[in-house]
This record gives C-alpha cells, structure tokens and sequence, in this order.
C-alpha cells in the first residue's frame, strides 16, 4: 500500500488554509475580501467555476474574470536545543494568477473553464541544523477546470468539473557526502506531475432573497519521485519523498441573504477528509518514526457582510475560522506547521461601467502555535506564524 505524505511547507511544502493545510480560499478573487464566506452560493462573476459550477447559471451570456495575488508572511522556525542553529523565519513571497471564462449556450446549458492555483507554499529554511535534510522547497500546483452547468428549473441548478491539476515539487538540501562527488554544496531535485480530481455542484435558490449552494471536491493525489536518501552526522534519515502527495476530498455549504438592496450575509460550513491519510513514514536506519497518525478531519466556518452604498461600490468583509488537522499540535511534523487558523479579509469592488467592474481585497491569516517533538534532533517550535494576502480582480461581460 502506498504511503500517502501531506505536504505543507517542506520536504515537502505546502501551507495550510483553505480549510487547514492545502488549500487556500486566496485565488485572486472577490472571496479573499470576504474570507471565502458564501463561496459556492456568490456566483458573482466566472471564478465561480472554483467554487461551484452550478453558479455559472447566474452569469451573463459571456463573462471573463481574472485575478492578481501576492501572499506573504512569516512561519518562524526556532529550536529548542538553538546551537544546533535554528532556520528562522522560513516563508517566502509567492505571486498567483488566475483567470476565468463562462459562456452561455442556451437557456439552460452553459460552459466555462478556468485556470488558477490555490494550492502550495515555497519555504526557505537556509543554512541550519538540518540543511542536509532540507534547505528549499517548492510545491505548487496549477488547475485547468472546464465545467458545465445546467438550470433545471429557475430554483435549481447542477455542474461539474473535470479539473486538470499539474504539481510541480523542487528540494533543495546541502550536500557533504562523498556519494554525491561534491562537498558543501547544494543537490537539488525536481519533478512534476498530472492529477486528476473533479467537482459537483448544486445551487439552489430557496427564496427571492435566499440562496445556497454545495459543493463536493474530489481527492487529487500527486506522485513525485525525488530521492529521499538524506545523510546526516546522527544517521541516515529515509524520507517518503516519493510517495503520493494527496489534497482530500472535501463538501462545502454556503448560504448567501441579501437582507436588503444594500446588505447581503453570507456563511459557510465545510469539512475535509485529513483522517484518512494516517501519518508519513519516516525511517531512521532500519528504525520507522512517526508510525501513529497524527491527522484528523477539519472543520471550516465563515461568515461574511457586503454592503452596496450605491449601485457602483461593494464593499466586502469576512471572517472564517479553519480547526487544526493535527490531534496535538505539541506532536506537528516538522514539515507541516499548521493547526487552528483565523483569517479576516475585507476588500471593496467598483463597476467602471455596466459591463465591467474592478476589485481589491487583503486578508490576514493568523495559524495556532505548535511544537516539533521528532525527529528530536530538530525538535522546536512555530511560534504564531501568519500569512497575508493582497490581490486585484477585474471582471468583463459580453
């Protein structure tokens, strides 16, 4: 059986959110302003092809949205033993793009596709005790969605997507081994690979004034073959670099009220499937660390206000709270520093003119604390790390 490794910002890296750990709400969109509160109910422009499909029923005969982000923060790494030389702050600036088309074919039927990346983090721990186990990494992941939506009736409508994931994983570590034909120098490898994963959407008007929507998102498994022979001066650490790294499937509710001409609420409640990955295996000799599952399900809640003080401005604020995938967040891998996180996001939209409108939007992530216990060599802590969002959205129809 395949030995499933979730990555998060190391050796394989990938950083926590939307919902704790992979994902992130962040794409580039009006829902960084609204911390994903009411995504897959909104429908307010082609980025609803992330979100829900079904929302493109909502949309008019020809729409294109794209998006510019910048994410940014700190994920502090210290030590508790510092001589052995602590890495610091490990999180490096990531820039993101996002684009996203919808047509209408008929009165019911309607396509689109979309490209976007809300999944993966670059680290950078440097010179430190176990540079030879990790110094950089990189992984990230592109999805080109083409989906389709069908009104049912004027209350009910279905899609679905047939995502197209491409991951692209990079590590870089020091090298002093005589193996490798170098001394003091850095042996990096990469590889990429093609993943599969789908999307259903149902979108339900329940009242004139109410909404609400779910959606259901496939597991996406990725294999990466990077060499996980790491020698350091206390043994030889055989990392599962190869294994496959899995995002989990995951089901989001969203309900969206528009209160009145100038208020809506809006909120979410969603879960992800971390329990079934169990834990990485981590061999030491012939020794195996790490054999008891560390990971649990998450839990995802948002909510969100969006005020229109005229018919040309929306103005958004959110606040979403994602539960740790970690049983303990004393015994987090190293490679994952993740657990309970806060985010808040506000960010306002303006119509330049009927057919297109312009949005900015910022969000604070703020994650729980935790502490590395094993391999104890590299036993430390994260102490409050956080990221930060910045991006600007622009919308056209036709």
């Amino acid at each position: 059986m395949k030995t499933r490794l979730l990555l998060c910002a190391g050796v394989l890296a990938v950083s926590s959110a939307h919902a704790s750990a992979l994902y992130f709400y962040e794409a580039g969109t009006e829902d960084t302003a609204l911390a994903g509160a009411g995504q897959a109910a909104r429908a307010k422009d082609a980025s609803t092809i992330m979100t829900n499909p079904a929302g493109m029923t909502r949309l008019p005969d020809h729409m294109v949205t794209g998006g510019l982000q910048v994410m940014d923060g700190s994920i502090d790494n210290q030590l508790d033993n510092d001589a052995h030389q602590s890495p610091g702050d490990v999180m490096k600036t990531i820039p993101n793009a996002s684009a996203f088309y919808s047509q209408k074919i008929n009165d019911d039927l309607y396509a689109g596709i979309g490209l976007y990346g809300n999944y993966g983090l670059g680290i950078d721990y440097g010179s430190w005790a176990g540079d030879r186990l990790i110094k950089k990494s990189t992984m990230v992941a592109m999805t080109l969605s083409p989906s389709l939506a069908y009104k049912l009736n004027d209350r009910l409508s279905i899609g679905a997507s047939a995502n197209v994931n491409y991951g692209y994983f990079s590590l870089t570590r020091s090298v002093n081994d005589d193996d490798y034909q170098r001394r003091d120098d850095d042996y990096q490898r990469r590889d990429e690979d093609l993943a599969m994963s789908y999307r259903l959407g149902l979108l339900m008007q329940l009242t004139d004034q109410t909404r609400a929507g779910i959606t259901w998102n496939s597991e996406t498994d990725y294999s990466f073959n990077i060499d996980g022979n790491a020698r350091l001066q206390n043994g030889t650490y055989d990392l599962p670099l190869s294994a496959q790294i899995s995002a989990p499937q995951q089901i989001m509710l969203s309900l969206v009220h528009d209160i009145n001409p100038r208020w809506s609420v809006m909120g979410d409640l969603g879960w992800q499937d971390w329990s079934q990955f169990g834990a990485p295996q981590i061999v030491v000799g012939d020794q195996q660390l790490n054999n008891v599952s560390r990971l649990k399900d998450t839990w995802h809640g948002a909510v969100g206000v969006q005020y229109r003080p005229t018919p040309q401005w929306r103005l958004n604020a959110g606040v979403a709270f994602d539960s740790s995938p970690y049983e303990s967040q004393s015994d987090v891998a190293l490679t994952l520093p993740t657990g309970d996180e806060w985010r808040f996001g506000t960010g306002a939209q303006y119509q330049i003119t009927p057919a297109s409108n312009i949005g900015i939007a910022v969000s604070y992530l703020h994650m729980q604390s935790s502490h590395v216990k094993s391999p104890v060599a590299f036993a430390g802590s994260y102490d409050h790390p956080y990221l930060w969002f910045a991006s600007v959205n622009y919308s056209y129809q036709f």
